[in-house]
């Protein structure tokens, strides 16, 4: 992990109403549509923010390297978030991959489980992603976790829902005796709402960045560009995603 580093100066931007005292922030960001979105309005909001992922052994691990092409990307192409950007974390929970059952972390075909889940469920990820990222909030003086959980158009995940992250924040204020905050803005929008989102936080240049840099892919194909982006097409983080697209690209020629 990179030594702590110091804050940087407030860019002419205003913090989005809403923040309040909360002037820094840790950003879940696994290179993705969701934590790429959720990156941007951090960075529209908070004075500070940094950046999380996690190396569990995922079978689409080119997301680890796609990530940091993001990162950059974003700071180059906006920078009016550049002087926001800090430090980049990465913490490996190999242990995910030594419990298994997930097509996640085996090779493995999709499929759904007899609990009504998809063996992409990987049972207590973001439990664990959570409770990481409070502990380092803790050490790096941030106060807002930001995670791109969803409800409204998601795979099912129990662990994505929105009473698990405020019992998530309650354990957290409680075990850490401190005041975080976990914010979910994309908890109540559906994939075509997200990419609206993007839009009206960075204009199309952002929504072509995420477009064409984010990965999103549960295979890792990063061969085949799409209209949505890269992707196999097939899986079911393909699937949503290029729906989404489709979804608000209809909506915004309306």
């Amino acid at each position: 992990m990179s030594a702590p580093s110091s804050p940087t100066s407030r860019p002419d931007t205003l913090a989005a109403p809403g923040a309040g005292r909360h002037k820094a922030a840790l950003v879940l960001f696994s290179g993705g549509q969701d934590s790429t979105t959720c990156l941007a309005q951090a960075l529209s909001q908070f004075e500070r923010v940094e950046t999380l992922g996690f190396d569990y052994g995922q079978r689409h691990d080119v997301e680890m390297r796609v990530r940091l092409d993001v990162r950059r990307a974003l700071a180059e192409r906006f920078p009016q978030w550049a002087p926001r950007l800090g430090e980049d974390h990465v913490l490996s929970l190999d242990v995910l991959r030594q419990i298994g059952g997930s097509s996640l972390t085996e090779d493995v075909a999709f499929a759904m489980q007899a609990d009504g889940l998809p063996n992409t469920f990987v049972p207590g990820r973001n439990l664990l992603f959570l409770t990481l990222a409070g502990a380092l909030a803790y050490r790096r003086g941030l106060s807002v976790i930001v995670t791109g959980v969803c409800e409204t158009d998601y795979s099912g995940y129990p662990d994505c829902r929105d009473d698990t992250m405020k019992a998530q924040q309650l354990a957290l204020n409680l075990g850490l005796d401190r005041r975080l905050r976990i914010d979910t803005p994309l908890m109540w929008l559906d994939k075509a709402q997200t990419w609206q989102l993007a839009r009206e936080l960075g204009g199309e240049a952002l929504v072509e960045l995420i477009r064409t840099e984010t990965h999103t892919c549960y295979q890792g194909v990063r061969d085949v560009l799409h209209d949505w982006g890269y992707g196999c097409g097939r899986c079911p983080a393909c699937e949503l995603r290029a729906h989404g697209w489709a979804q608000w690209r209809a909506r915004h020629a309306a």
